[in-house]
């Protein structure tokens, strides 16, 4: 894993985030969705979230993206302002190597460097390794929402878990 750099994400990664995205939305319930962005839609995104001074950040080998993150405001109403969501995906042939704990590491130190103050996962499916790789990195569960979701014939809940990037605590 020492040769694996973070670095922000640039618009010619929009197509690795895209088939990252899409095998979790195909074989995962982390993502509630049924089909995920295009490879254009991906690129504004990643557009988007740098014009916002926001992380966006990528996980690669090589030339090899095998992972992405990024931080956007939790909510669009001014009061958010100091409080982001994290998305965080990692290549399934990437999983379990330590890429994930690195990527959402720097993205946290990123987003403090943003203003952030509170860091919001929201984990669809309670997705375990996603709740693991989260209390790792600090966050607290903050709460569930039960059979939110329906994916995969079977009712899934949300999980949400905050992390305070002021280091103040509560």
């Amino acid at each position: 894993m020492a040769d694996v750099a973070i670095r922000p994400a640039r618009a010619d990664d929009a197509q690795a985030v895209c088939a990252i995205y899409d095998y979790h939305v195909a074989h995962g319930t982390a993502s509630f969705d049924s089909a995920g962005p295009s490879v254009g839609e991906w690129a504004v995104k990643i557009a988007e979230v740098a014009a916002q001074g926001w992380p966006f950040l990528v996980a690669e080998q090589g030339e090899v993206v095998l992972g992405y993150a990024y931080a956007t405001q939790f909510r669009p109403r001014a009061a958010y302002a100091r409080t982001c969501e994290n998305s965080i995906y990692i290549a399934d042939t990437a999983r379990g190597q330590g890429i994930g704990a690195r990527l959402l590491g720097d993205l946290i130190a990123a987003a403090r460097e943003c203003g952030f103050e509170q860091m919001i996962a929201v984990i669809g499916g309670g997705e375990p390794a996603s709740v693991a790789l989260h209390r790792k990195l600090g966050f607290v569960h903050a709460g569930r929402m039960r059979n939110v979701g329906f994916k995969f014939g079977r009712k899934l809940d949300t999980v949400y878990m905050q992390c305070d990037l002021t280091g103040e605590g509560w």
